[in-house]
């Protein structure tokens, strides 16, 4: 599967452990950056182009990473297209993609150990979309709103 990737300086030591782990397992990873350490560094930027890129990159997914996660998930939720859930447990990224078929993960490396991350990008990696008619629905109405502004 091909992944696109990004972290800020909160997430960096955590994106390059994930992607040494998910390079090994077989997936086509792009790192979208930070390229390096920079304390300094401000997330948008770098969740807008692997937003992007899951975009225009049918089949892909997305992993945004920073201290908590959040501001990571908002700034992937602005790019038309994503749908970016913020994961703090193994329940919720696979919620994120059966239910919303969300297509980035937001994670928090301040929030859990790096074993429980690379569990928690795992499960979402692995989770298919359910296609059940009601969440079908919903992500219709979400989608038809995103168009119509």
């Amino acid at each position: 599967m091909r992944i696109h990737i990004a972290a800020d300086h909160a997430g960096f030591e955590l994106k390059s452990v994930l992607v040494e782990h998910l390079r090994a397992a077989g997936h086509d990873v792009t790192d979208h950056g930070a390229p390096a350490y920079d304390a300094q560094d401000d997330y948008p930027p770098v969740c807008f182009a692997a937003g992007e890129a899951v975009v225009a990159d049918p089949g892909s997914l997305g992993i945004v990473i920073g201290g908590s996660g959040n501001g990571e998930q908002i700034a992937a939720n602005k790019v038309t297209g994503v749908r970016a859930a913020l994961a703090w447990n193994i329940a919720t990224a696979t919620l994120g993609r059966a239910h919303n078929d969300a297509n980035v993960v937001a994670v928090g490396a301040r929030q859990h150990s790096v074993d429980d991350a690379i569990a928690i990008v795992e499960a979402f990696l692995a989770e298919p979309f359910s296609h059940d008619e009601r969440h079908q629905r919903r992500i219709d109405l979400l989608t038809a709103y995103e168009a119509a502004r």
